[in-house]
């Protein structure tokens, strides 16, 4: 399959899936906030937020059994890399009250300015992180 196709059909599931979601529970679709009210305490609506997670989960899968092979996903091994960065996100998902997931697909849509000043700074921050990764 095509990248551009892939991506076209992803966007569209994500999409669909932030418009259900909030038609059906009235909830964004954000995954920080998702995983947030799965730690204790526990929300009572835990149930559709664990299938959710699961279906994170298991979309590798899903692609393995679609594609004939697992998604290609380029990562560092460097332990000391993986902490800092999931230091960094997770302090800023706390500060910006929400992630990507939360703001760029969800709250842009809604045309929160909040969310609009979140993906720029997500956007910017990410350009970066590029630069010195790929220049450093």
């Amino acid at each position: 399959m095509h990248d551009y196709l892939a991506a076209l059909i992803g966007g569209t599931m994500i999409g669909c899936a932030a418009v259900l979601l909030m038609a059906a529970h009235g909830q964004i679709m954000g995954v920080s906030g998702i995983v947030k009210n799965l730690l204790p305490p526990i929300s009572s609506d835990w149930h559709w937020r664990a299938f959710f997670i699961a279906g994170i989960l298991l979309a590798p899968l899903v692609t393995l059994f679609v594609n004939g092979e697992f998604p290609d996903v380029s990562i560092t091994n460097n332990p000391i890399v993986l902490l800092v960065a999931g230091l960094i996100v997770g302090v800023g998902t706390v500060i910006g009250n929400g992630c990507t997931s939360g703001h760029g697909v969800c709250g842009l849509s809604r045309a929160s300015i909040r969310s609009v000043a979140a993906t720029c700074i997500f956007i910017f921050s990410a350009m970066v992180t590029v630069y010195f990764v790929r220049h450093l």
